[in-house]
């Protein structure tokens, strides 16, 4: 079943009844919702306001629900559980176990899947996607020449323009792509927990302050799906991180995602690509799901 993701834009107080995540506006005039936490796949508060009750935390986690906190309107920190898988102790060791030669071609096949959808989404767009083929066509063991850095700065600077660099404290559409990546980030830490492994023990990505570096790895090859929403709201002229902007990128979770010769929803591709990694790292298999860009 595809799960939902709700946003809490007002300020409510969030508790928990009977499985049912109990939404009470704290204007005694405003009506009380509910929603299964079962259905849930994501939970985003936006308001400073809102006030959550341990036990509907818990419940959450528990569920595995991801629970997003935003600051000033962003994503700031993210809920998760520590324990939901029965399998979670032997995924552990599964990861820690690992061979380096299997998790070098992990990357390799990230990068390579990456580069492809960035060059896939230009195409669409009537721009030079040819001009990253050999990019993908040649990425190494690793990525060790660094195609994907490469590949970024041309990828860039055709999707918007020459002068456009990619920052995250830089201007539009910087914003925008920021706010997206940290949807898909907070989705992706879901489903490797989901799948029994811990986001803390990257594949690439290592840096001692960041406690989700697997899902810095494994949401790679994802990114171009949220450049695709953000360049329609830019030649758009939707530059501010209001509620329609942030409605269109929290809807990258249901977007059409081909897996080898089927579709599927973001969220449930993302959920395969995790389960595939797992089984290259405990070398039952040597490729993982990657996922294609849906174009128009």
């Amino acid at each position: 079943m595809l799960k939902r993701t709700i946003v809490i834009t007002s300020p409510v107080s969030i508790s928990l009844r009977y499985g049912q995540l109990i939404l009470a506006q704290k204007d005694e005039d405003s009506p009380t919702s509910s929603v299964p936490i079962e259905d849930l796949a994501t939970v985003i508060i936006e308001n400073p306001q809102a006030t959550v009750s341990i036990p509907a935390l818990n419940e959450l986690a528990r569920s595995n629900v991801g629970v997003i906190i935003c600051d000033k309107g962003l994503p700031s920190t993210m809920l998760h559980a520590l324990d939901s898988n029965t399998l979670q102790g032997q995924r552990y060791r599964q990861q820690l176990e690992a061979s380096l030669p299997s998790k070098k071609s992990i990357w390799q096949q990230l990068i390579v899947a990456k580069i492809r959808n960035q060059s896939d989404l230009l195409t669409s767009l009537g721009k030079d996607g040819e001009s990253l083929r050999p990019y993908y066509k040649n990425v190494k063991s690793d990525d060790s020449d660094n195609r994907e850095g490469t590949a970024a700065r041309l990828y860039w600077t055709t999707l918007f323009d020459h002068d456009f660099l990619r920052e995250r404290s830089g201007p539009p559409p910087n914003n925008l792509l920021n706010y997206g990546y940290t949807i898909l980030r907070a989705a992706t830490a879901r489903a490797i927990v989901s799948a029994g492994m811990l986001p803390a023990l990257g594949i690439h990505h290592r840096n001692r302050t960041n406690a989700f570096p697997l899902a810095d790895d494994l949401m790679e090859p994802f990114r171009p799906f949220v450049d695709q929403i953000v360049y329609s709201l830019y030649v758009n002229e939707q530059f501010e991180l209001d509620r329609t902007t942030k409605s269109k990128l929290i809807n990258i979770l249901y977007a059409d995602t081909k897996v080898g010769d089927k579709l599927h929803p973001l969220s449930i591709a993302l959920e395969m690509l995790c389960t595939s990694a797992l089984k290259v790292l405990s070398g039952e298999s040597k490729t993982i799901k990657v996922p294609r860009l849906v174009l128009d």
